[in-house]
């Protein structure tokens, strides 16, 4: 065998030397091949590098910027993105060379909750999601990407996401997130823009794990939890937000989708102010204003002896009237009294897709809330008369007896009432011979109801109440 120069084998060994140590040049996991920008903004780009290092940042749309990283070897910049469209690439030059291929420039969605979000189209074991085989057929030719967030409960801020974009075609489109995935396909049919939506949830989660320590500090008496629980990391306070919301902060999005509240059915009276604090915690953090954060009223179910479901859906519905810029849709149509996770996904992503389309891109002609009381005033002869917001063209059960109404007198003993729509007034007639002066009316405020009353566009009501009682 030929002898090596001394020169050559020093060089050998640098390569395979070099070979086996990792790059230096590393982007944070989100920006990867296939995945997708918010279009017709600046978006932050991060990751590290050796401390010191001028990076150069990239776009093959002709965004051009250079940073240096710090002292600890993070680096940070704003590249201009351009209108919807694509496929792109984005070449960072640091220590190494990093390419991201496969690049779309589009509307971005974070998506976040627990199992109802979680839960994929094809569903899950023995908990079918209606449509989903359609779904999965017609995923052709779909410019929607998928990011799924990694669990990882963390005791500390994490700054690291693991998870890979997917685009949705047939292979891939059963395993997405239903939710995400029936909206998202909504706003791209409507748009006709590429939508990437990053999908971070976990069933049975607690509102509280996915809000910030500073801000449950805020709320009232926190402790930091001293471990991760075997049992249920989901359900401990802060985890989720330091492992998978914490690491997504800074990355470029249109706004939110959020499906959760079965976790804090027990602890309806803090929902309100639960919530409220965590969106403007994340708003703050991301720095990109009071982004758009819509959310789904939690469907009927039989609860037990957790409590009544319907203290919670009345939290959420006074969330939505005092949270800035939040929509909310409703879903008492479509509540299973056995199974918490509705079969209806559809209807969900796309409710939640028509508050997008109305309020944040200004589509016209959307129908996106259902029925909303504004006020309740007596009537002659022991009626009350209901009026309701969001209902241009009126009020109707289609053709259901109108059931789920209670009205009290002054006893504030709640009995059945008769109801009855004035339909040349658009408003809600009730009465009951067991209450001649009735002062208060109550709807669907149970744990398990079905739903009668609806806009003429088929969007539900929400569960309401006039009273303030605690029971």
């Amino acid at each position: 065998m030929k002898k090596l120069k001394r020169s050559s084998l020093w060089l050998l060994i640098c390569g395979i030397v070099s070979l086996s140590l990792p790059a230096q040049t590393r982007l944070n996991g989100l920006f990867a091949d296939g995945m997708v920008v918010q279009r017709d903004t600046e978006v932050a780009v991060w990751g590290h590098d050796e401390p010191g290092q001028k990076v150069r940042v990239r776009a093959s749309w002709g965004a051009k910027v250079e940073t240096k990283a710090d002292r600890d070897g993070t680096w940070r910049v704003k590249v201009s993105t351009p209108k919807a469209g694509g496929p792109h690439q984005l070449t960072v030059r640091g220590s190494d060379e990093v390419v991201v291929s496969d690049l779309w420039s589009g509307e971005v969605w974070l998506c976040s909750g627990q199992s109802n979000m979680e839960m994929p189209v094809k569903g899950f074991t023995n908990q079918p999601v209606n449509g989903s085989q359609e779904a999965i057929l017609g995923a052709v030719g779909d410019t929607i990407r998928l990011f799924h967030v990694a669990r990882n409960p963390s005791l500390e801020l994490a700054t690291e996401v693991n998870g890979q974009w997917t685009a949705a075609d047939r292979d891939t489109v059963g395993d997405f997130s239903a939710v995400a995935y029936f909206f998202g396909r909504r706003l791209s049919r409507t748009l006709n823009v590429p939508i990437g939506l990053i999908v971070s949830s976990w069933g049975a989660a607690t509102a509280e794990t996915w809000t910030d320590g500073a801000t449950l500090a805020g709320l009232g008496k926190f402790t930091p939890p001293e471990a991760v629980p075997e049992a249920s990391p989901q359900r401990t306070p802060t985890l989720l937000f330091n492992g998978m919301i914490n690491p997504l902060i800074g990355y470029g999005l249109r706004g939110a989708i959020w499906y959760q509240g079965e976790g804090n059915v027990d602890r309806a009276q803090a929902h309100e102010a639960l919530i409220g604090g965590m969106v403007n915690s994340w708003r703050a953090k991301w720095g990109l204003g009071p982004f758009p954060f819509y959310y789904a009223q939690i469907a009927p179910f039989d609860y037990g002896k957790r409590g009544n479901s319907a203290f919670l859906r009345e939290a959420q519905l006074k969330t939505m009237k005092s949270l800035e810029n939040s929509g909310m849709a409703v879903l008492l149509d479509i509540g299973l009294e056995n199974y918490i996770h509705p079969r209806e996904k559809i209807a969900v992503g796309d409710r939640l897709a028509n508050w997008a389309l109305a309020k944040t891109y200004d589509v016209p002609g959307i129908e996106y809330a259902g029925p909303i009381l504004r006020e309740v005033k007596p009537g002659k002869e022991g009626e009350l008369v209901l009026h309701f917001d969001h209902t241009p063209n009126g009020i109707s059960s289609f053709g259901k007896p109108l059931t789920g109404f209670m009205v009290a007198g002054e006893d504030r003993v709640f009995h059945p009432a008769e109801a009855k729509i004035q339909r040349e007034a658009g408003v809600l007639m009730l009465k009951s011979a067991e209450v001649p002066h009735p002062v208060a009316a109550r709807y669907a405020f149970e744990n398990w109801v079905e739903a009668t009353l609806f806009s003429t566009a088929g969007l539900p009501a929400s569960s309401f109440r006039t009273d303030d009682w605690e029971k």
